[in-house]
C-alpha cells in the first residue's frame, strides 16, 4: 500500500482500535518527520512518536505530527510525563491519541481518561492544529476530539497486576499496551514471590480482553515467534521494533551481502 491509495483516515483510528482491527505500528525514536513520512507512505496504520524514551521536543514532536498528517498516518505519543499539561500539548499539537507510561492504579487511569476528554473530563480547550486552528466551532471540535481521541496506558508495574481489574474498568481508556521490559524489571526487584513476566502477561491480556479494551505491544521482528505469540495472546495492535532498530535491522542486513559480497570476489 502506498500514500496514493485508498486507506483509514487517522481519526478513525480510536474505532478501529476498539473495534480490535488488526493494526500494525512503531516506536518513532528519531526526532524528525522524515520517519513518518516513510512509514505512512509504505502503508503503516500508525506510529508512536516516543517522547519518553527519545529527545522529542514539543517542537519536534509538532513536526512528526505534520508528517504524519501529510501521509495520512495516525500519530500518537508515548508522553514522558503522565500529567495534564503533557497530554494537553500533544493532542494540541495533532497528536491523535496518547500512550502513557506506568499505569498502576485505577485512579492514575481516571486521571489520565479526564485529561484527556473535553465532555466529562477536564482537557482545557485549544485551537492548535488539533482543533484544526478554529476552523469549525467549538461544540463541534469538542464532539469530534472526544469521539477520536485515543487513549492507551501502559501496564508495566507489578503494582498494576494487584488492580488490574479496576484498572481496565475505567471508562475512556481504549486499549492497554503490555510493558514487558519494565515489567520484567518490576517483578525482578520483588522481595516476595512474584508471577513471571509470561505469566504478568496472561494476567494482564486475560483482563483487559474481558473488558473488551484493545491490547497493545511491541515486537522486534514480525517473523518471530513473540510476536505469533503476541498475536495468540489476543494483541491487536502490534508495534514492530522503532524507526531506529528498522535502520539497524536493514543496514546489518545490507552490511552481511556486502561481506559476502567481498568474500566472493577475492
Amino acid at each position: 500500500m502506498t500514500s496514493t491509495q485508498q486507506r483509514p483516515a487517522p481519526r478513525d483510528f480510536r474505532k478501529r482500535l476498539l473495534a480490535r482491527e488488526l493494526l500494525i505500528g512503531t516506536f518513532c525514536k528519531t526526532p524528525t518527520s522524515h520517519s513518518t513520512e516513510i512509514l505512512g507512505s509504505l502503508g503503516y496504520d500508525f506510529v508512536m512518536l516516543d517522547e519518553e524514551h527519545a529527545p522529542w521536543t514539543r517542537q519536534t514532536l509538532e513536526v512528526g505530527f505534520l508528517g504524519a498528517r501529510a501521509f495520512n498516518i495516525a500519530g500518537l505519543v508515548r508522553v514522558a510525563r503522565p500529567d495534564a499539561n503533557s497530554i494537553l500539548s500533544a493532542l494540541d499539537d495533532g497528536a491523535i491519541g496518547v500512550m502513557v507510561p506506568h499505569v498502576a492504579s485505577a485512579e492514575k487511569a481516571r486521571n489520565i481518561a479526564s485529561w484527556a476528554r473535553y465532555k466529562g473530563g477536564t482537557r482545557g480547550s485549544g485551537v492548535g492544529r488539533g482543533g484544526d486552528y478554529g476552523g469549525r466551532p467549538f461544540e463541534t471540535h469538542y464532539a469530534a476530539s472526544d469521539a477520536t481521541t485515543t487513549v492507551i496506558a501502559m501496564i508495566e508495574d507489578r503494582e498494576a497486576l494487584e488492580h488490574i481489574d479496576e484498572i481496565v474498568a475505567v471508562e475512556g481508556i481504549d486499549g492497554f499496551f503490555l510493558g514487558r521490559g519494565d515489567l520484567g524489571l518490576s517483578l525482578s526487584n520483588a522481595t516476595g514471590s512474584v508471577p513471571t513476566v509470561e505469566e504478568a502477561v496472561e494476567i494482564v491480556a486475560k483482563a483487559v480482553l474481558k473488558s473488551g479494551k484493545a491490547l497493545c505491544a511491541v515486537t522486534q521482528n514480525m517473523a518471530s515467534e513473540d510476536a505469533k505469540r503476541m498475536l495468540d495472546l489476543g494483541v491487536t495492535a502490534l508495534m514492530v521494533a522503532s524507526d531506529q532498530g528498522l535502520l539497524r535491522s536493514g543496514a546489518l542486513t545490507q552490511l552481511e551481502h556486502f561481506r559476502k559480497l567481498s568474500k566472493a570476489g577475492t
